[in-house]
Order: C-alpha cells, then structure tokens, then sequence
C-alpha cells in the first residue's frame, strides 16, 4: 500500500472525516499554493534531474519550509529516489509527503501533539506570545476545548498591560462559561497568576490557563517578566507550568520562526499554537518549526470558528496539503 493511500485509509478510520474536511477546508492558501506548483513542476518535468530538485527548493522555500528544512528534505528525497530508481517525476510527488511527515515526527512518538496534563492534580498551561497573534481567542478556545472534555478550567488574565486585554478575555470567559481571575490594568502579572493558582486550587480546577504580556519590543524586560511568572507557578505547584504554549500567527511565516526562537530561549516552550493557518499560503511554517527548533505544533487555528481550533496532526496537515491529488487518484 503507498503512502497516499495509508492517508486516506487513515482518514476513513475512527470518524476522522470532519477533522480532515477542516484541515482541507482551512489549508486551501497554502494547497493552492504548495501542490499546485508540485503538480505544475511534474507536469513540467518528465524526468527527476537536478533541474527539478532545484525548482523543487524554490517551490518548497516559497511556503515557507524553511532553507535548513528544505535542504534536509531535498538530500533525503534525492536518496530515496536514487534508491527506489525512481525516474518517472510523478512518483515523487508520494514521496515528498511521505518525507514531510517524516521530517515532522523526526522519530518521535505520534501522540507528542497532545497535552502533558497532570492526572487528579491541577495543570498549569503558560500562554506567551506577541500581541497581535491571537493569543487571548486562543486562550479561549482551548478553555472551551478543555471544559467539552470535562475538565474544570479557570483562567489567569496576565496581560495586564495591554489596553483591553483583561476584558477582552473576560468576554471569552463568559462565553464559555469560565471564571477569569484579573487585576486592575497595569498590575504585576505575577501577582495576578499567583491569586489564579490560589483560586484554580480552591475551586478544585484541573487546569489553570495564565494569559502574559507581549511586548516583545521590550525583549529583555518581557522575558524576565516571564521568568518570575514561571517561578510563581513552580513555586506554587510543583511540576508546573506543565505546558508553555507559543501562539504564533502563520501568516507572518519566517517572522513566526523567530519569535519561536526568542521565546524558546526565554521560557522554555512546550508548544506551539499556530492561529490563521487558513489565512496564509505559507503553512510550510509548521514543518520549518518543528524540524529547525524541536518544538511540536500542538494546536492550528483553522477558522474563526470555536470548533476549529484543531489539535495538530501531521498526517492530516499533510492531507491538507495533498488533498486535491489524493482525491484525483
């Protein structure tokens, strides 16, 4: 059985039809984009020459793969079609997939997506990020993710510097039906997070999700705002935050790549959440992320729905990007 087809047996499989519509649905930039240049260098290319991988990288570095990534992809597919003695270029194109998910996993267990939570103890999830990314909607999203799944979720209104911020996730609390705990704007964000802990332990919450500042332009005094946060919280619960979640816009590509970077270095990131993959024709951020910085993607935003904030797979992302050849065969 190829690849192509472990897909879409894997997809028929489990119910998993709706989350493959959305990633379908939401990925059609970066598809358009992405296979419909793929489909046009096969088209183009009878043969797999040197030529073709080169239009190959430029097609790939234009989604935003990444040139380390790309690099790495290109000498893994050059061997695998010296190995398979491959000449025909549209036998490439399930190869190329079947490395993308490869490149993305790098070995590592296929559940590394989901969320470390702590079993019967609270869960402290630190969300970080620039302004501007979506942070505060993604914040309340997931709170609504985690209560259909039963769990009892307070939220720490953190960002107590940016003009609306605390109401602005007041509304999402309202919205799905979780307590907010805030102080006044312009406040000390590791005063607040501490009255969350307090509060998340007295109401029995499994998880705590504590929103922070993004005021990347002051880097240095952000990072060691971040820093006395996390010791609030590890004081406070020992073994926490166990998720530091970094929302990061997709259309900003490259950008997002950066901010990846700063971030990790700063406050140790768990995770990313990836929000307006359905705007951009760069998704090929994702694998850049993971291949060049180790850091899983964990949730994609797919929509401006509440349902389509998506907990991340590869294989799906990956249908997302093939979709339309999948279903022409």
């Amino acid at each position: 059985m190829g690849f192509m087809d472990k897909i879409k047996n894997k997809f028929k499989q489990n119910n998993a039809e709706e989350v493959t519509e959305k990633y379908k649905e939401g990925m059609q930039k970066t598809r358009k984009s992405f296979s419909g240049k793929i489909n046009d260098l096969v088209a183009r290319y009878r043969k797999v020459d040197e030529d073709f991988f080169e239009e190959l990288e430029e097609v790939l570095i234009t989604a935003d793969v990444g040139v380390g990534t790309v690099m790495d992809l290109i000498d893994e597919l050059k061997m695998e079609v010296k190995r398979q003695n491959i000449k025909d270029s549209k036998k490439v194109k399930e190869i190329i997939s079947e490395k993308l998910v490869e490149i993305y996993y790098d070995g590592d267990d296929e559940d590394i997506e989901t969320l470390q939570l702590s079993n019967g103890e609270l869960s402290v999830i630190l969300v970080v990020g620039v302004n501007g990314v979506g942070k505060t909607t993604s914040i309340g999203k997931l709170a609504y993710k985690l209560k259909q799944q039963g769990k009892n979720v307070v939220l720490a209104a953190g960002d107590t510097f940016r003009a609306g911020a605390i109401e602005q996730l007041e509304v999402w609390g309202e919205r799905t039906g979780v307590p907010v705990i805030k102080h006044k704007e312009g406040s000390d964000p590791a005063a607040v997070i501490f009255d969350g802990v307090k509060a998340a332990k007295s109401r029995n919450a499994d998880v705590l999700i504590c929103d922070t500042a993004g005021r990347l332009q002051n880097k240095v005094n952000l990072m060691n705002e971040l820093a006395k946060v996390k010791r609030v919280i590890s004081r406070e619960v020992p073994g926490a935050p166990q998720e530091v979640l970094l929302v990061l816009d997709a259309t900003t590509g490259q950008n997002a790549l950066q901010q990846a970077k700063t971030f990790s270095d700063a406050a140790g990131v768990t995770g990313i959440v990836l929000t307006k993959l359905d705007g951009t024709a760069k998704g090929g951020i994702v694998l850049a992320i993971r291949h060049e910085l180790n850091i899983p993607v964990k949730f994609v935003g797919l929509g401006e729905q509440v349902d389509d904030f998506q907990e991340f797979d590869a294989h799906a992302f990956v249908y997302g990007l093939f979709s339309d050849m999948l279903d022409e065969e």
